[in-house]
């Protein structure tokens, strides 16, 4: 066997506060010692986090929210969470200590269970759960690993917080650590809720039944695909005589569509009692290791599973009379921590022993005190004790036959009594049978009203949620109507609160994403997305939601979203060669802004005063945008030259040379070649006007 490598952390203190004192288990995303809170002088599960989780930063605030939910949440069957901390060194769960067994070791030992208890061990998982999912936690990581049984029977549920933490935090490849008991939906990449956490119990459910996961694979995304694509088998078809309401709970618990499933821990807590109380004890008995399993009574389940735990010799013994006093010694071997601080064991049995007449605590067959008797001679002292007790000490006298007599008369009287007053009790009074009734519907003072009517004097209430029954009717009674009990055992009635409802978040600002991401932590749904143009909000953020933020309504509600696609686009209209007036008093309808540049420039197509450009010219701009017009000054006024007498090729050169525009007009067919007019002659034209030329 190979020696367990050296904890550095073991004999140390984290935080000045928590005691370090064993290692009890490492898992994939912390490493759990047994420590000593040294303020409060107490054993503690000091659960500390691997190096590459506690320098996440996200995942750390994310710890610290879920951490704070959970340690808001006290149950008997939820590990309660007692600090939270984050130092130079360590991220840390400070968590209750639990002296027993992970239901993986249960599993291991005893499974195949019978149906009763397989049931006995479900009840308080779901009804820790149910409380969590009251509390608006979902635990998201539900498996055996993660259910704790202690010595005591004690049956808890831990974890609450770092699986939520690290199930919101990071990919699926995460939750690939826990594939055999994962939910369709989280495979999916669908959001997880107190739905999801009905599956993996129904998942464990089966396990307990047959001593073996439903699903099996080569690598964990193979499992994962079953889960999504096919159904858990009957657990009947690999136990058979398993009785059908067994197949038809974990059938229900493990629907494919969450909508189909208890809708949390309290509906399924409600269903797993139902099925407790109608199963006969020939039913209750079926399944488990070997034949002859006998339904267990509430309470012993810690009873039915103790061999496999404890050290060898931890079951009760009885040696000489059983009229001799007891006395019960220390408790099998545990790991305690001493006045300073340290850990020592005790491995004493856990045996009750009858002791001598004489003896005192602590010796015994096996004691400290001496050697062990024979069993020839606690026989022999046995035969002798009876032999005194049988000798006479006194000689009584003759009775008196008459005083005998009234003796016998005053006994039989008295029987005769007692037996009509528990035929009283028992026929006519508070003992009596009688049927709870139906109050479905009905009115609080309704309901107490025929359950009174019935003999029934106790008529408590608790409130539950209900998706079908109005808030403020009767859901049912405890136990249910039609259920024969006596008179004087309570009822409850259960008192719907109405659906769970949840508010709806404000989602204006938020981008689609993180829109969505919102409703579904919200338990909502996302209904329509729409997308509409909008001045203030920036393209691809939420503007507007149906309905309202703040307003409640039922798991699954879908909100309407609307998204931006930004300001709406404006076409940039051409006004050149428009007057300025005019130009910027159109630009301005549009909602844009007219600008006039600085300088003015020539223009031979556009008047004086007018828009002879502008920026920019085209495309779109949103409202608000600008666009630069420039003015024109007009033509350009420029000295006609006078080539009268020149050749023609010499007088276009000049005249083209000053920007003007020829045209040639040939006298006599323009033999010469020579200009012999011109139109303007002199004085000043608009450059790139016309001058025309007269040619012989």
């Amino acid at each position: 066997m190979q020696d367990e490598p050296f904890d550095a952390l073991i004999g140390t203190t984290v935080d000045d506060r928590y005691l370090v004192l064993a290692k009890v288990a490492r898992g994939g995303m912390s490493t759990v010692y047994l420590a000593k809170d040294v303020r409060l002088n107490r054993n503690i599960a000091l659960k500390i986090l691997h190096p590459h989780l506690a320098t996440d930063n996200a995942f750390l605030e994310r710890l610290q929210r879920e951490a704070w939910s959970a340690a808001s949440l006290s149950h008997p069957h939820v590990v309660q969470i007692h600090d939270h901390g984050v130092g130079a060194e360590h991220a840390y769960l400070v968590l209750e200590y639990i002296d027993g067994h992970t239901l993986r070791e249960v599993i291991n030992a005893t499974a195949p269970l019978t149906a009763g208890a397989a049931l006995e061990l479900l009840d308080p998982i779901v009804e820790g759960l149910a409380a969590a999912h009251a509390a608006g936690l979902v635990h998201r990581d539900v498996k055996p690993e993660n259910v704790l049984v202690s010595r005591s029977g004690w049956v808890k549920i831990g974890d609450f917080g770092l699986s939520r933490a690290v199930t919101t935090t990071t990919n699926t490849a995460t939750l690939m650590g826990t594939v055999g008991y994962i939910a369709p939906e989280l495979v999916n990449g669908g959001g997880g809720d107190a739905r999801s956490d009905i599956y993996s119990a129904g998942i464990m459910l089966y396990e307990l039944l047959t001593g073996q996961q439903p699903f099996h694979g080569q690598v964990p995304i193979a499992v994962a695909m079953q889960h999504v694509r096919d159904d858990v088998p009957a657990p009947s078809a690999a136990v058979p005589g398993l009785p059908a309401e067994m197949d038809e709970l974990v059938r229900y618990m493990t629907e494919k569509d969450p909508d189909n499933r208890p809708a949390n821990g309290a509906s399924l807590l409600e269903d797993l009692r139902h099925i407790r109380r109608t199963l006969t004890p020939e039913q209750l008995a079926a399944g488990g290791i070997g034949a002859g399993s006998r339904p267990l009574p509430p309470g012993a389940v810690t009873e039915a599973l103790a061999p496999p735990y404890g050290s060898p010799g931890n079951e009760t013994a009885v040696i000489a009379a059983p009229a001799n006093p007891t006395s019960v010694l220390p408790s099998p071997g545990r790991l305690y921590v001493d006045e300073n601080g340290r850990p020592s064991a005790y491995a004493t049995p856990n045996m009750t022993m009858a002791l001598e007449p004489g003896a005192g605590v602590g010796r015994n067959a096996a004691g400290t005190g001496g050697q062990a008797p024979s069993k020839r001679s606690v026989r022999m002292a046995a035969r002798e004790r009876a032999r005194t007790a049988a000798q006479p000490i006194a000689t009584l006298g003759t009775a008196h036959p008459r005083r005998r007599a009234t003796l016998w008369i005053l006994v039989v009287a008295l029987l005769a009594l007692l037996v009509a007053a528990a035929g009283w009790f028992l026929g006519m009074g508070p003992g009596a049978l009688a049927t709870v009734p139906d109050v479905h519907n009905k009115t609080v003072a309704q309901a107490q009203a025929l359950i009174q009517a019935r003999g029934f004097q106790l008529a408590a209430t608790s409130e539950v949620f209900n998706e079908k029954t109005a808030a403020g009717l009767a859901v049912d009674t405890d136990p249910t109507g039609g259920t024969e009990q006596r008179k004087f055992q309570g009822v409850t009635i259960l008192v719907s609160k109405g659906p769970v409802l949840y508010p709806v978040p404000a989602l204006a600002g938020k981008t689609l994403a993180a829109a969505q991401a919102a409703l579904s932590a919200g338990h909502l749904a996302t209904g329509t997305v729409t997308e509409a143009y909008d001045e203030k909000g920036a393209a691809g953020t939420v503007v507007s939601q149906n309905p309202a933020s703040g307003t409640q309504f039922r798991g699954n509600t879908k909100v309407d979203i609307v998204v931006s696609k930004g300001p709406r686009p404006i076409p940039v209209p051409s006004v050149v060669g428009r007057p300025a007036a005019a130009a910027q008093a159109a630009l301005k309808e549009l909602g844009l802004v007219p600008a006039v540049a600085a300088g003015q420039v020539y223009s031979t197509t556009v008047p004086a005063g007018s828009v002879a450009a502008q920026s920019p010219a085209g495309g779109n701009l949103t409202a608000g945008g600008t666009v630069t017009v420039t003015l024109s000054k007009g033509p350009k006024m420029v000295e006609v030259p006078d080539v009268v007498g020149r050749q023609l090729d010499d007088a276009r050169s000049r005249l083209e040379a000053r920007g003007f525009t020829v045209k040639v007009e040939k006298l006599f067919g323009g033999f010469f070649g020579t200009v012999r007019f011109q139109d303007p002659q002199g004085g000043k034209a608009p450059e790139g006007s016309t001058v025309t030329l007269q040619v012989i």
